[in-house]
């Protein structure tokens, strides 16, 4: 059966610990050996006829028809996590079944949305699709933990329940080395997994691009006045947040004949040597020409919350005069206009 497409275990999806060894059955199985599948049944303590007998319940075994592997069925792999990249998502694994819901119903369907563009974009066909259901054809996972490649399909549903909106998947076949097995717990929770980290990183890549998308358009419209910091001092200020204007700032003051030497965003520091433009630059944004003297500046930014202040120091720490500062201010107002 011709498989769809081979998905790599990257970092985005998964961080796996293994051993030392080479070999991948040993990444999964105990190091010692399996003699206790030597070990001879329990059976029945004989007491003498005049015994009254004592026990502690600390050594008790429990009793039960229990489920599960044992010996070289046991993978002691450590179980993979879901990356909790979805603002408001919570988490539920049930009867090898991944959810995650939501609080609202457009949340949902901007996750369903997302886990079909990425399926779309890594070639992933389907068997079979509907407004509430998919199912995948067979997906090839490659990993060093497993001695041939695997394959698995999965069925991706939309579901309501008590208010709420889940997005649930789960992996209903399994094959290894191109032949067909019984899916087990084990694979569910670990493949399962692996794929829902695929739809949670990918929402999140739409998230960031989306935030760049706001904050561009946000930079378009940066007004730029005269203002004063909070001890009263004479500063520029721009009315936006401090988080839209610092990615930009370099930009600007590169346009503005300075030449960057250190940035340290944490204490909203920009130092940079300045050599003034040619007479080119100043016709072209149509405003005179600032009297600053080629040397270094400092640039010190200020979080005002929805504004961001604009203080200059020289190569001596000390302050620019204010009418230098009201000669700049119209000067990267223009750089601005001119960049967008």
């Amino acid at each position: 059966m011709k498989l769809s497409r081979q998905l790599v275990l990257s970092s985005l999806a998964v961080f796996v610990l293994s051993a030392c060894s080479s070999s991948p059955t040993q990444r999964r199985q105990a190091k010692d050996d399996f003699e206790y599948l030597n070990t001879a049944p329990l059976k029945e303590w004989q007491l003498a006829d005049d015994a009254k007998p004592q026990f502690y319940t600390n050594y008790k075994i429990p009793q039960g028809n229990f489920q599960g592997g044992i010996g070289h069925e046991v993978d002691i792999r450590p179980p993979q996590q879901i990356l909790e990249l979805i603002p408001g998502a919570r988490v539920e694994n049930k009867l090898g079944e991944t959810t995650l819901w939501l609080l609202r119903e457009d949340e949902l369907n901007k996750v369903w949305q997302t886990a079909l563009t990425m399926l779309n974009e890594r070639n992933i066909s389907l068997r079979e699709q509907s407004e509430s259901k998919v199912v995948t054809d067979w997906v090839v996972w490659t990993s060093e933990d497993e001695d041939t490649e695997v394959g698995a399909r999965y069925e991706i549903n939309k579901i309501q329940e008590d208010g709420r909106y889940g997005f649930q998947l789960s992996l209903v076949d399994w094959q290894q080395g191109g032949e067909q097995k019984p899916v087990t717990l084990t694979n569910k929770e670990r493949y399962n997994t692996l794929m829902t980290n695929l739809v949670t990183a990918r929402y999140d890549l739409e998230l960031r691009e989306e935030a760049a998308r706001k904050a561009q358009e946000l930079v378009k419209y940066i007004p730029i006045t005269m203002g004063s910091d909070r001890s009263g001092f004479p500063v520029i200020i721009a009315r936006t947040s401090y988080d839209t204007l610092w990615p930009r700032l370099p930009k600007f003051l590169t346009t503005m004949g300075f030449t960057l030497e250190e940035r340290n965003q944490s204490q909203g520091t920009v130092k940079a040597k300045y050599s003034a433009p040619d007479d080119e630059f100043w016709n072209d944004i149509g405003v005179k020409p600032m009297e600053l003297k080629s040397g270094v500046y400092t640039f010190l930014l200020g979080d005002l919350g929805n504004r961001t202040s604009i203080n200059v120091t020289d190569s001596s720490g000390k302050p620019v005069e204010e009418q230098l500062l009201k000669d700049m201010a119209p000067v990267i107002s223009a750089v601005i206009e001119r960049e967008n």
